[in-house]
């Protein structure tokens, strides 16, 4: 989502293997929390109650409650790259290993709703998101887009005449708007129909003839 695997994503941004009891703790309480109240209305003081643990423990390990934010959606952006990484390995072609991402990633925002809401609603108004090891996992992602659409165009699957960066724009940014209002609302997301509706309007046009 080559892909930033465990073997692929470097250590720095792997973060401690395993995390301090304490601190998996704080990040599975900000978890929980997440499932039924906006960020904003959570306090440290309840995601230290929730964890039964120091409340003091957040800015010692995170700085703040933004960067536990960022730890949370860090292990759910990595297990989502291993997702991924399985799914496609065995795809031959790269239009297919597309469609296979595209499933994928609609299907992981309809599912994990707190992931959802944190990357598509939380994060990105905040510049210090874009310094983190959460953020280079996503530039690792789209790195992995990018790699399978100049495969593509390689074998003459896709068009040349297109640059590699706007067609990952294109896939990455319809995704989300696909999804977005289902996400903000709480509606279902019916992720097969949604998934062949995205990539049959996109690949029509990038496909090569």
């Amino acid at each position: 989502m080559a892909s930033p695997s465990a073997k692929n994503v470097r250590t720095e941004d792997r973060g401690p293997t395993p995390l301090p009891p304490a601190k998996r703790k704080l990040a599975d309480a900000m978890r929980r929390l997440l499932r039924t109240k906006d960020f904003n209305s959570i306090t440290t003081a309840e995601i230290s109650r929730t964890a039964e643990a120091n409340e003091a423990l957040i800015y010692r390990y995170f700085k703040d409650k933004r960067g536990l934010l960022h730890q949370v959606l860090y292990d759910y952006l990595l297990d989502f790259h291993m997702e991924i990484q399985g799914e496609i390995q065995a795809v031959p072609s790269a239009l297919d290993k597309l469609r296979c991402l595209v499933r994928a990633h609609i299907r992981m925002y309809d599912s994990n709703r707190v992931f959802a809401k944190i990357l598509l609603l939380e994060v990105r108004n905040f510049p210090a998101y874009f310094e983190s090891s959460t953020y280079r996992l996503v530039k690792g992602y789209g790195k992995m887009v990018s790699r399978i659409i100049a495969d593509g165009v390689q074998s003459g699957e896709i068009r040349d005449d297109i640059p590699v960066p706007r067609i990952r724009d294109l896939i990455l940014g319809g995704i989300e708007h696909f999804c977005m209002a289902a996400v903000i609302f709480g509606h279902e997301i019916s992720v097969a129909l949604a998934a062949d509706n995205l990539s049959d309007l996109l690949f029509k046009g990038f496909e090569k003839n």
